[in-house]
């Protein structure tokens, strides 16, 4: 009988971790650089390949470098990578983890179809960044990129369980983009809304009121009048009367990190 071995395997959220067979591979770090841009890109040409992870060398030198390195590379079938002729394709079988916060993260942010009939756990939404700790431009910006998807995908998901009336399941998803920005705006409307969506009207207007004061101190600035509207009494609301909560979640631009130490509201244990 044959036996059907588990796919390959690639962690890159967190620390990088290859897995063949199930069993973790170990790889220097120019291999882990080579398998970790090789699997965000999936085809890459050999010039493209050599100049982006050794741009500091001549063409020569860096190709150099990359047939050293290709050579390293784990033997094993399906091979990780293919090389045909000038261009490198990554195995459909590997399986790789920021793929799949990215296509959850699509899905919701999409909205309607069964990203958001079903609801992905919101684990599959949190976690950690892409190769913390690593600096090279290439993954600096694959770095954000997924950050920006994932806190979009949380504001989505808020509000897609406030409208399905799951407004504890909403708070959740709204602290988790609170944590991951503490200065972003739509992710501490979420919060708001999940309470308004309870009833808990002193609970939004004291949160409101705490991302007010961190905001001025963060950045001299206030909170946006669409924010304000949300609720009874504030000044963006010239009748008095908080808007609907279901309309308030026009996603904002990110905003630098800072720890939400606001007095008087806490994230919920």
């Amino acid at each position: 009988m044959k036996v059907v071995s588990a796919p390959p395997r690639l962690r890159l959220l967190g620390q990088f971790r290859l897995e063949l067979g199930a069993e973790p591979v170990d790889l220097c770090r120019n291999t882990q650089r080579l398998v970790a841009f090789m699997a965000l890109r999936g085809r890459v040409s050999r010039t493209v390949l050599a100049g982006t992870l050794w741009p500091e060398v001549t063409e020569g030198h860096a190709r150099g470098s990359l047939r050293t390195t290709l050579w390293k590379l784990p033997r094993g079938e399906p091979s990780l990578i293919d090389c045909r002729g000038d261009v490198l394709v990554v195995t459909p079988d590997l399986r790789v983890d920021a793929h799949a916060l990215a296509r959850t993260a699509l899905g919701v942010v999409q909205g309607g179809g069964p990203a958001l009939r079903g609801l992905p756990r919101l684990e599959l939404l949190t976690g950690e960044d892409l190769l913390p700790g690593w600096d090279e431009d290439w993954v600096l910006l694959e770095r954000e990129r997924l950050r920006q998807l994932r806190l979009h995908a949380l504001d989505a998901l808020a509000e897609a369980l406030i409208r399905q009336g799951r407004p504890a399941l909403a708070m959740e998803a709204a602290w988790a983009g609170v944590r991951a920005e503490p200065l972003r705006e739509s992710a501490h409307r979420a919060v708001v809304a999940a309470h308004l969506a309870e009833g808990n009207i002193g609970e939004a207007m004291a949160h409101y009121e705490a991302f007010r004061r961190m905001l001025d101190e963060e950045l001299g600035v206030e909170p946006s009048a669409r924010f304000s509207r949300m609720l009874p009494g504030r000044p963006g609301d010239a009748r008095g009367k908080a808007a609907p909560f279901t309309s308030t979640f026009a996603v904002s631009g990110s905003s630098p990190a800072a720890r939400w130490t606001a007095k008087g509201t806490s994230a919920p244990g």
